[in-house]
């Protein structure tokens, strides 16, 4: 069996996003087990809308399983946690273009086994798998 090509899409589109500088936006279905999302924020439809730009987050993870990254919600710090099968899209702010997934397509994928949550070390910064391109 192939694993899903949801997280490597989403890395993709992202890289494509932030290359030509743009704002990209995550559209993940809050309903779903285990994703940890500010509730505030969810859409009547149970979406929420991410913004996942490097200024507006902090130590973002795009794992094959997983996403996850630090960020200000309403001024509040909030750790957010997103099981890859609940991405429903990544797509630029400015102008729509982006990526979305198919639900019927993709309605056979397993949700990932819940993750230990990382412990915090102020002292230790992980490398980005990005690097600014000028």
């Amino acid at each position: 069996m192939m694993t899903s090509p949801r997280p490597y899409l989403v890395r993709a589109i992202y890289e494509w996003i932030i290359d030509n500088g743009f704002t990209p936006y995550l559209k993940v279905n809050a309903n779903l087990e285990h994703v940890e999302v500010p509730r505030e924020f969810v859409n009547e439809d149970g979406s929420i809308i991410l913004n996942v730009s490097p200024s507006a987050v902090r130590d973002l993870e795009l794992g094959n399983e997983w996403l996850s990254f630090n960020a200000r919600f309403s001024g509040r710090a909030l750790n957010v946690l997103v099981p890859i099968t609940a991405v429903l899209g990544i797509y630029t702010k400015e102008n729509g273009r982006g990526f979305f997934f198919n639900t019927e397509e993709f309605q056979n994928e397993t949700p990932p086994d819940i993750p230990t949550p990382p412990s915090p070390s102020p002292t230790t910064k992980k490398a980005s798998f990005l690097k600014v391109v000028k």
